[in-house]
C-alpha cells in the first residue's frame, strides 16, 4: 500500500480484527463494488500488558511506513485521554472514554488537535446496551457473547447531527465493522480520527 493514502478521499471503510495471541491486530480495507473487503490500507497492531497503551497504524504488515499512532496520556485510568498522532508526531486528535455514560451505554468523546470536542460516539441503542451487558454476566453464556448477533452498532453525533454509523457484523469469530461517514457530506470530521477511534473503541475495552 502506499505511504501517502489518505483516509479522508473516502467515506467508508472495513475494519477487520485478526485474532492473535498476546497482540491485538486490525486489518482495514476499503470495500469493494459487492461490499466485501477489497483494497487494503492499514495494519494496526496493539501490544498488551503494557504500562501505557500504545497503539499504531502501519500502511502494512511490514510496519515499515507508521500512519498513526493512539497513545495514552495516564496509566491505567478509565478516563484518560488518548492522544492520535500522524507519522512524525503531529497531533491529529485525541478519544476519551465517558466514563460515566459508558456505565450503561458506551460513550467515546473525540477532539481535535486543539482539544476542541469535536463528536461524540455513542452505542445506538440503549436497550440493546443493556441486554449485552447483561448477557455478559451470564456463566458460561458471558465467555461466548461476542459471538452471538447482539448488535453492537455506535454513532457518530454533533449536537443533533449524525456523522457516522458504525456497525459491526455478527456471527464472526473475530470483530467486523463497516464505518459509514457518508452522512458527514461535508466532510467536517477528519476521517483519520474516526478510523482511530474505530480501532480505540474495540482495543480499550479488550473486546
Amino acid at each position: 500500500m502506499v505511504a501517502d493514502f489518505d483516509p479522508n478521499a473516502y467515506d467508508v471503510f472495513l475494519l477487520r480484527q485478526r485474532w492473535a495471541p498476546v497482540i491485538n491486530r486490525y486489518i482495514f480495507s476499503l470495500p469493494d463494488t459487492s461490499g466485501s473487503e477489497g483494497e487494503r490500507f492499514a495494519f494496526v497492531e496493539q501490544k498488551r500488558f503494557q504500562f501505557k497503551e500504545d497503539i499504531r497504524f502501519y500502511a502494512d504488515e511490514t510496519k515499515h511506513v507508521e500512519m498513526l499512532r493512539i497513545k495514552a496520556r495516564q496509566r491505567f485510568d478509565p478516563a484518560a485521554r488518548y492522544d492520535i498522532t500522524g507519522p512524525v508526531g503531529e497531533k491529529i486528535g485525541e478519544i476519551q472514554k465517558a466514563f460515566g455514560k459508558s456505565l450503561l451505554r458506551s460513550s467515546y468523546r473525540l477532539f481535535d488537535a486543539h482539544g476542541n470536542q469535536v463528536c461524540e460516539a455513542t452505542e445506538r441503542s440503549l436497550g440493546v446496551a443493556l441486554f449485552r451487558r447483561l448477557v455478559g454476566l451470564i456463566p458460561y453464556v458471558g465467555n461466548v457473547s461476542d459471538w452471538l448477533p447482539i448488535p453492537y452498532h455506535f454513532v457518530f453525533t454533533r449536537g443533533d447531527q449524525v456523522l457516522v454509523h458504525h456497525t459491526r457484523r455478527a456471527w464472526k469469530l473475530t470483530d467486523h465493522y463497516t464505518i459509514d461517514c457518508t452522512p458527514d457530506s461535508e466532510r467536517t470530521l477528519d476521517r483519520r480520527l474516526v478510523l482511530a477511534a474505530a480501532v480505540g473503541m474495540d482495543a480499550l475495552q479488550a473486546r
